[in-house]
């Protein structure tokens, strides 16, 4: 891939885009095999030499800036969005083979905007339409006031998703027909704690 551009991004995504269907009407293996075809760049594998500002902003609802101005061709942030690391330290990155670029980013790279529960799993749909099913590789963890919390869902190569309000309830109100003492939900095998410690 070229070095990363706003031009050379939107002459990549200019093809219109199918969102797929409701997450309510997907069952856990469509959901698996959607997750499974999704086509990531291996930016793992890239170690590029050349640093610099990418100039952009992920506010905390999700909606991404460039010098300020917001983008708003959804193509453009799901091929963005796929090129987030986020290193040790906090920073994100926009990665390309011979370049890393900064962004900024106020809360989560994503926001989950939708989960559904099903065989033992809990699958969320983000607001890049990319779906993320729960578990040892995607853990929630909890931060902020025992009261409120701030629900977070890892994504990929350190970034991850705040769940909306909406979807927050979802989770806290499955959490809770759990009949638990502890506030704890289960997904693929592994147990979250939604209380901050």
């Amino acid at each position: 891939m070229d070095r990363l551009t706003l031009s050379g991004i939107a002459a990549r995504t200019a093809m219109p885009y199918e969102a797929p269907p409701d997450l309510a009407a997907l069952s856990l293996e469509q959901i698996a095999q959607a997750v499974e075809q999704r086509r990531l760049p291996p930016v793992e594998r890239w170690s590029p030499s050349e640093e610099i500002d990418s100039l952009m902003r992920i506010a905390a609802d999700g909606t991404w800036f460039h010098n300020d101005s917001p983008i708003n061709r959804p193509a453009m942030v799901r091929a963005f969005s796929s090129l987030l690391v986020k290193d040790d330290g906090g920073q994100h990155w926009l990665m390309t083979p011979q370049c890393r670029q900064a962004i900024a980013v106020d809360d989560a790279a994503f926001i989950a905007v939708d989960m559904k529960v099903e065989d033992g799993a809990l699958a969320f749909r983000l607001n890049t339409d990319e779906l993320v099913i729960a578990g040892p590789d995607h853990p929630l963890r909890a931060e902020g006031d025992p009261d409120c919390p701030a629900i977070y869902l890892g994504v990929r190569h350190g970034t991850e998703a705040r769940l909306d309000r909406a979807t927050w309830m979802q989770l806290a109100e499955h959490a809770l027909n759990g009949g638990g003492e502890e506030l704890t939900i289960t997904s693929a095998g592994a147990t979250f704690s939604l209380v901050p410690r």
